[in-house]
């Protein structure tokens, strides 16, 4: 049934592809530390066009003039041999080899067979997205931006894979709505240039030199898990911000709505992990810095600019203290990403590169003591209308080496969120139960 039949591949390349005066794009400390990490991969649903929307031509077309403005997406990345230190140096290289594009037809799929009862997500899903097992060094010689455009009987599935070194998640969307935008109006006579970030980490010199045995690819842990989504409505989310901020009422801290959720799922997950109340637990949260520096970047600054925050506990200490506790962590190490934070993290990686690994040491017995949370709900996912209705539901491929993934969305509803998870299915249905009934 969910055979998905390629009808073509092609590159798609900015309008103009004269880069001259932006040729090269440096890679910062935070770029260079995703070079063995998965592209991240996003997918949006809609209803079928009416037959007289000839949809392909229209997104090739509009994407070359996108490109034009993201020409960053356009680029390769290009590595060079330091035989002097034994090291290795990358840059992104502007020069409008193109995007990849796939037509596919599934035709035997509906809207339905995605939106499954109780939102889980059915295994084929993974045959609709075009960048599976890439890793950000593979930009070498694949795109750096790819995009598959797929039929199905009442739908079309438009999804995409990035390199991460390139771009983050807030620049990303940026791009797909400039993108839409352009396939909606026909025209980028209002899309503003791009703004690219400087390289404002001073006493660092480029480009990085990387020992060459750090940029050896790991071998990929397998862990069997299983996928959902999870809606936190509107009301869900008053509750449970309203629980933790009432158990934290001694603080003058107050716990975001998101950090709520997100002490939710931790709680939640920990309770049925088959930890020991001596091991640790770690959530990673990725944090957009633009704001956060000083100076300030504008906010639409094109490049990845987030930096991690990871809250670490004992399992008998976050067990024994509750939800308010738990987010309060969430909230402290957030709040420490500070200008003096990123660039004192910069400064250090330098001195002593050290690639993280998408895998965790130990294997599938430590899968579920991390929790890696992407995305953001502040991302306008559901406003992206290229000219047949906004989208109806967002999914991803969240394929990033560790146990537990959280791809956090805005939900349809307003003030809803939706949290794409991936859990290991060691524990999957005692999660499954606890999250279900308190959500």
């Amino acid at each position: 049934m969910t055979d998905v039949i390629l009808v073509s591949s092609a590159m798609v390349r900015p309008e103009n592809t004269n880069q001259s005066s932006r040729t090269k794009i440096h890679l910062t400390p935070y770029d260079l530390k995703l070079l063995n990490f998965a592209y991240p991969q996003r997918g949006l649903l809609f209803s079928k066009p009416d037959l007289e929307t000839h949809i392909i031509p229209q997104l090739k077309a509009s994407l070359s003039t996108a490109l034009e403005i993201y020409f960053p997406f356009a680029g390769r990345l290009i590595k060079i041999d330091n035989p002097e230190d034994n090291t290795m140096s990358y840059y992104v290289d502007c020069d409008g080899s193109g995007a990849k594009f796939i037509h596919a037809k599934a035709e035997l799929v509906s809207i339905n067979d995605f939106l499954q009862p109780h939102d889980s997500v059915p295994n084929f899903t993974r045959c609709f997205f075009p960048a599976n097992d890439f890793k950000s060094s593979d930009g070498i010689s694949e795109s750096l931006l790819l995009l598959q455009v797929t039929e199905l009987i009442d739908g079309v599935f438009i999804s995409f894979g990035y390199n991460h070194m390139v771009a983050d998640g807030s620049s990303f969307w940026n791009f797909i709505h400039t993108w839409s935008t352009i396939c909606l109006n026909g025209s980028s006579s209002h899309i503003q240039t791009l703004v690219l970030k400087d390289l404002f980490l001073e006493g660092i010199d480029y480009p990085i030199h990387i020992p060459v045995p750090e940029t050896k690819i790991p071998q990929k842990c397998e862990i069997p898990s299983e996928e959902r989504v999870f809606h936190f409505t509107k009301k869900n989310i008053s509750d449970l911000k309203a629980k933790a901020n009432e158990e934290l009422a001694s603080s003058d801290l107050k716990i975001s709505s998101l950090q709520a959720v997100l002490a939710h799922l931790w709680l939640s997950i920990i309770k049925h992990s088959r930890l020991n109340r001596e091991e640790e637990s770690h959530i990673i949260v990725a944090a957009d810095m633009r704001r956060r520096l000083n100076p300030p970047l504008d906010t639409a600054c094109f490049g990845n600019v987030t930096h991690q925050a990871m809250a670490t506990t004992r399992v008998g200490e976050m067990l024994d203290q509750g939800l308010g506790w738990a987010a309060l962590q969430i909230n402290e190490q957030v709040r420490s990403l500070t200008n003096e934070n990123y660039k004192t993290f910069a400064e250090t990686w330098v001195r002593n590169v050290r690639l993280p690994q998408p895998k965790i040491s130990g294997g599938p017995k430590k899968a579920d003591t991390y929790l890696v949370v992407t995305s953001s709900p502040w991302f306008e996912v559901y406003d992206n209308d290229f000219g047949w209705g906004k989208p109806i539901a967002v999914r991803a491929e969240p394929n990033n080496g560790f146990g537990v993934s959280l791809v956090v969305f805005r939900g349809v509803e307003e003030g809803s969120i939706d949290v794409h998870a991936t859990i290991p299915l060691s524990i999957w249905s005692d999660v499954l139960v606890n999250l279900s009934t308190a959500v």
